[in-house]
């Protein structure tokens, strides 16, 4: 896709998801992202402290294993954790346990963009500043963190937010992690430049501190203009991490960039190495066999029943309707009585805003019911609606209000 003037974007995306399990990466302090005490869930660990050892957390690896599964990508045999050498507060060693040659994940790809790697590591502890001081709570530090890298090949900024939608949808379908934007248990970066050639320029611009998915297109598409804007001044663009200010809805200058070599990459002398092949629950078979229904095959099934683009979204996006599609819906045969119920679900009972206590008044017969005297002619369209939205209110059963032929 080319941008103004004959430029040609090139965009990369780094996202970042905490992973869900009990402990944390390397020790067994508590994963609770709800903890509101600060340094409530630390130790030795992850402070730190000298002499301590860490040890690596197995759900965290099947869980990277398993999103690879799901990507079609390559699983290390071999892999290996590197220690990334920086130092700011919020990393109690002064290095970060990650993964540098030897990834856990390898290629793959998801809604049509290519994945270079998928690797775990440890998170960082979470920093505030107030009133002139900073404050850092540990709770956060060495919490799991996989980390994907899309390969330079998205060229406009909705196809950016749709990959980074369909991530997280994914990650919540395999029970990886919740991915909430909001609570920064998913984290996404856009490594963004510009060139009026099909080879992406050198000079890249990575877009940091994004909390939402339409605050990614617009990062993206801000940092595009910005980028043409100094090259048609004859201005070279600054290798640079910059941030997103969401109020003036533009980035700014944080750093210039560090390359690899600034980090120090070398093996983590304090774990082990891992054959995966040597673990049997890690075998392929065994993942893929663990794997439940992925929101492509989903959304392909649902519009294969007849089901509107639109309304299969809402119904791969939210595991609520999704469940009272399942439970209610999937099993009516007749087309036209199929369609009725999943407009009623996704309109009327969608737009009644219910709790999940009212969807579970769904038991399993209720749209059935209903339906099937629609179809008859024995009740009205707008009389099948309110009965259902009957037993949303009120729970029961549904009442029929007949409708009488001539």
């Amino acid at each position: 896709m080319s941008a103004p003037n004959g430029y040609r974007p090139t965009i990369g995306l780094e996202i970042h998801a905490e992973l869900k399990t009990r402990t944390k990466m390397f020790c067994d302090s508590r994963n609770d992202p709800e903890e509101e005490k600060p340094n409530a869930n630390i130790c030795p660990v992850c402070m730190a402290h000298p002499g301590t050892l860490p040890v690596i957390n197995k759900e965290a690896v099947r869980h990277v294993l398993r999103v690879g599964t799901a990507l079609g990508a390559t699983l290390a045999d071999y892999t290996e954790f590197d220690r990334k050498s920086y130092f700011y507060p919020d990393i109690p060693k002064g290095y970060q346990i990650s993964q540098y040659e030897h990834p856990l994940v390898s290629g793959g790809s998801l809604n049509g963009v290519a994945i270079t790697r998928v690797h775990l590591e440890e998170d960082t502890a979470r920093s505030s500043h107030a009133g002139g001081a900073s404050l850092v709570d540990f709770n956060r530090a060495g919490v799991p963190l996989m980390e994907l890298v899309t390969e330079p090949v998205i060229h406009d900024a909705e196809t950016a937010g749709a990959f980074a939608r369909e991530l997280q949808l994914l990650l919540r379908a395999l029970g990886a992690s919740d991915a909430n934007l909001e609570k920064g248990e998913m984290r996404i970066e856009a490594n963004v430049s510009v060139s009026k050639t099909n080879t992406p320029s050198v000079d890249y611009v990575e877009v940091k501190n994004i909390n939402s998915f339409r605050s990614v297109e617009r990062a993206i598409a801000y940092e595009i203009e910005r980028q043409i804007a100094v090259l048609e001044k004859g201005e070279r663009v600054v290798k640079a991490t910059r941030g997103w200010d969401e109020g003036k809805q533009e980035t700014f200058h944080q750093r210039f960039k560090e390359g690899s070599a600034d980090y120090r990459y070398f093996p983590e002398p304090d774990l082990p190495k891992l054959v995966l092949s040597e673990i049997p629950e890690f075998a392929p078979d065994v993942l893929k066999a663990s794997m439940p229904e992925l929101p492509s095959e989903r959304r392909a099934r649902l519009i294969q029943r007849g089901v509107a683009a639109e309304a299969a979204e809402i119904l791969v996006g939210d595991p609520l309707y999704s469940a009272v599609y399942e439970r209610e819906i999937q099993m009516i045969e007749d087309a036209k009585a199929h369609a009725a119920a999943v407009n009623i679900l996704v309109g009327e009972v969608r737009g009644k805003n219910p709790s999940a206590e009212q969807l579970a008044h769904f038991t399993g017969t209720i749209f059935s019911t209903v339906m099937a005297h629609l179809i008859a002619g024995t009740t009205s369209s707008t009389a099948a609606k309110a009965s259902i939205i009957g037993v949303l209110e009120n729970g029961g059963e549904p009442v029929i209000q007949e409708q009488m032929s001539d």
